[in-house]
Parts: C-alpha cells; sequence; structure tokens
C-alpha cells in the first residue's frame, strides 16, 4: 500500500470509531467556557452519570438497583396533593427558558417538556426522544399512587430508570416543587389537553 494510500485508510478508520469517554470529556473541557450563570462545573459529571457512561447505558443489574434506591432517596415529596395547575403546567412544559448564561439566575427556569415528549394534542412540534404522554391521566388515572410516580419521575428520573437521558429537574433545582405539581397536574387532570 502507498504511503497516502494508507494515510487515507487510517484517517478513514479513525474519522468513524466512538470517541472514548475520556475523550469526549477532553473536547467539552476544550470547547465550553464559563460564561454567567453557565460555569464548568456542568460539565463534571456525579456517580451515577459516570457509571452510565463506561457501561454506555448498561451497568451491571445489582448496581443500578443500588444506585436507583440511593436515587429515590433523594426524592422530597410535598405534603398533601401533589396535582398543582394544568394551565400554569403547560406554560412550564412550553418553556425552555432558564439557566443558560444569559438568563438570570433567579428567573424561573422551563421543563421544555416538549423538546421530548408529545403531550396535548394541539402542539404540532415536539420531540420524539422520550415516550409520548398523550392521554396519560385519562389511561392510568390521576389517583395518589400516579400522582406519587409521576411527582418523582420528573424530580429525578433516574430513581426509577438509572441511564434516563430524562433531567433530574428537581433534584438538580432546576424546577420548584410548586411546577413540578404544575407538570403533574398537566399530565393527570382530566381537564388538561393532554388527556383530550
Amino acid at each position: 500500500m502507498r504511503p497516502s494510500a494508507l494515510l487515507v485508510a487510517l484517517l478513514a478508520s479513525a474519522a468513524w470509531a466512538d470517541p472514548t469517554p475520556q475523550e469526549v470529556q477532553q473536547i467539552m473541557q476544550r470547547d465550553f467556557h464559563a460564561r454567567g450563570q453557565a460555569t464548568m462545573d456542568r460539565l463534571a459529571q456525579d456517580a451515577v452519570q459516570r457509571v452510565c457512561t463506561e457501561t454506555q447505558n448498561r451497568p451491571p443489574a445489582e448496581l443500578t438497583k443500588s444506585l436507583e434506591a440511593d436515587q429515590m432517596k433523594t426524592i422530597v415529596f410535598p405534603e398533601g396533593s401533589l396535582l398543582g395547575d394544568w394551565k400554569r403546567g403547560e406554560t412550564i412544559a412550553q418553556s425552555g427558558r432558564g439557566l443558560t448564561w444569559n438568563d438570570k439566575p433567579d428567573d424561573p427556569a422551563g421543563g421544555s417538556c416538549y423538546n421530548c415528549h408529545e403531550l396535548s394534542p394541539r402542539e404540532m412540534s415536539h420531540g420524539t426522544i422520550g415516550p409520548s404522554l398523550r392521554r396519560f391521566g385519562a389511561t392510568r388515572g390521576s389517583g395518589a399512587e400516579v400522582q406519587r410516580y409521576v411527582y418523582g419521575k420528573i424530580y429525578n428520573a433516574k430513581a426509577y430508570n438509572l441511564c434516563s437521558q430524562m433531567p433530574r429537574l428537581g433534584a438538580s433545582g432546576t424546577l420548584t416543587a410548586a411546577q413540578i405539581k404544575d407538570l403533574v397536574a398537566l399530565l393527570l387532570d382530566p381537564a388538561s389537553p393532554v388527556n383530550q
């Protein structure tokens, strides 16, 4: 093989190789820069994220069970009903504001739910990374157990599925307890467009 053909073959094979987690971390450290409230600590993986990265989202079953139990302990359930106002929940689900470098740190963040999920049939633009949540409450009901599950899943999805791509919206402080209750109502309230 001529030297130029060998070089082309090596470059082609290197271009298709998946980067290692360490290479990805190095690239992110190189290319991201702190600005406003978006600081470099956002790039640091916690133990759960690291386990999922290093096992390509397939950690051993016993480790998964143990870490999910630890994540479950982080969920802070408010007293009383977990149903808020579905109309406020729709606004939160639609909003992608918050936590970027140019947002004010004290401004409430949105949930960006439509980026990953189908919710209301009225909204034509939605993501497909997460499951469709249309008619969620209509098919599952809105009892106390379902409210608790939905609240917990929004608060810390990794308590239910360790390597879930869903953000830990409550555990991270992105959403308040009141905002999460409003999202619970969006999913479960029979009057919500999600359940029409």
